[in-house]
């Protein structure tokens, strides 16, 4: 039986024994490339394992137990930083831009409400928010500065806010003008999510659209991990909240999680989207799968998504008929009040009973 050790191949016998040993080149670059490979690779394990240590020995390759472990600690290291330098791939460097944008809009609500709630001490009659907002102050500053041609000169010229000093003007402006660059900066990010997801994931963007595939890839944790999810996981990535109160209690379960931001169930009528979800979700699942292992561009994927929505739209025109008293918690009760109105039981009847009739009233 043929072995492959980190410092060679090996031929074992039954028992264990080395009968032939093949030493590789002693460079520990080469060394490590190949301890790489091996880790990539399954191979039989033998049933009685040689010593690796005293077979390098046996065979040569080192001469005492100090340059062994010195040579193998290198090997190790080395391959260790080949594998870090590895691990950089395509779909790990989206899962950060979307990971970048989810911060930057985090961090500029936050900003632009501070801003608004700042700036609306000197401009109250003002009605502009995020963007805008961080747009007019960074170039205008204080409301006298608008030129007469500006659509809000007429409110500034009346407002009733307090008069702004230089000093937080400029830091107004100043505030205002890092916020504008955070916008820029997102939608720098975006344009280079969307380019990528052209080349890393073709199949993906053409069925979800590139920010959406980048979202389930970030989600997921990679384009390989998206690419063994079953559908019906795919369906509810994202509604992790619905999916749990689901499974702790008699809530319904969640038809859809991120995809529902697609056109295609969004803009759908509520009692087709559950349909569509299901279909849509089967073909993102073939199209991760064919981005990961193929990366070949198939339009097959994206025109059979569209006959199958098309049919389960023909197939589900109306809204189903919801039955009246389908639940049996109204008409028991008007069962059993209609029981206890009308019952054969005078004593128990309402209508016998009188006013005074009571324990305290027979007592007196």
């Amino acid at each position: 039986m043929e072995f492959t050790a980190w410092f060679g191949k090996l031929t074992i016998n039954d028992e264990g024994e080395v009968e032939d040993c093949q030493a590789f080149e002693k460079d520990p670059d080469k060394l490590a490339e190949m301890l790489v490979s091996l880790q990539e690779t399954v191979q039989d394990k033998a049933v009685n394992a040689p010593d690796l240590r005293q077979a390098a020995l046996d065979c040569g390759f080192v001469e005492l137990d100090e340059e062994y472990d010195i040579l193998l600690r290198d090997v190790c290291i080395r391959a260790a930083k080949k594998q870090i330098s590895k691990s950089d791939t395509d779909d790990t460097r989206i899962i950060q831009a979307v990971e970048a944008m989810d911060d930057i809009d985090r961090n500029v609500n936050e900003l632009s409400e501070r801003l608004m709630v700042w700036y609306g001490r000197y401009f109250p009659e003002l009605r502009l928010t995020g963007e805008p907002l961080a747009r007019l102050i960074s170039q205008y500053g204080s409301r006298d500065n608008l030129p007469e041609d500006h659509k809000l000169f007429e409110t500034a010229s009346k407002s009733m806010g307090s008069d702004i000093s230089f000093a937080d003007e400029e830091i107004l402006k100043q505030l205002a003008s890092n916020i504008c660059s955070l916008y820029d900066t997102r939608r720098h990010i975006e344009g280079y999510v969307v380019t990528n997801m052209g080349s890393v994931a073709p199949n993906l963007s053409n069925i979800a659209g590139a920010s959406l595939g980048a979202r389930l890839i970030s989600m997921a944790g990679s384009l390989e991990k998206l690419a063994v999810f079953p559908s019906s996981t795919v369906q509810v990535i994202g509604a992790s909240r619905a999916l749990f109160k689901h499974l702790r209690s008699r809530a319904p379960s969640p038809k859809h999680g991120i995809i529902f931001n697609n056109v295609i169930i969004k803009n759908a009528p509520w009692w087709q989207r559950g349909k569509l979800a299901r279909a849509f979700a089967a073909k993102i699942s073939l199209a991760a799968r064919m981005d990961c292992y193929s990366g070949e561009l198939d339009p097959s994927i994206k025109e059979n998504l569209d006959k199958k929505l098309e049919m389960i739209r023909k197939a589900n025109p109306n809204p189903p008929k919801r039955e009246k008293g389908g639940k049996g918690g109204r008409s028991g009760k008007s069962g059993r009040s209609g029981k206890s109105g009308g019952s054969g039981k005078p004593g128990r009847s309402g209508g016998n009973r009188k006013p005074g009739n009571n324990k305290k009233g027979g007592k007196q």
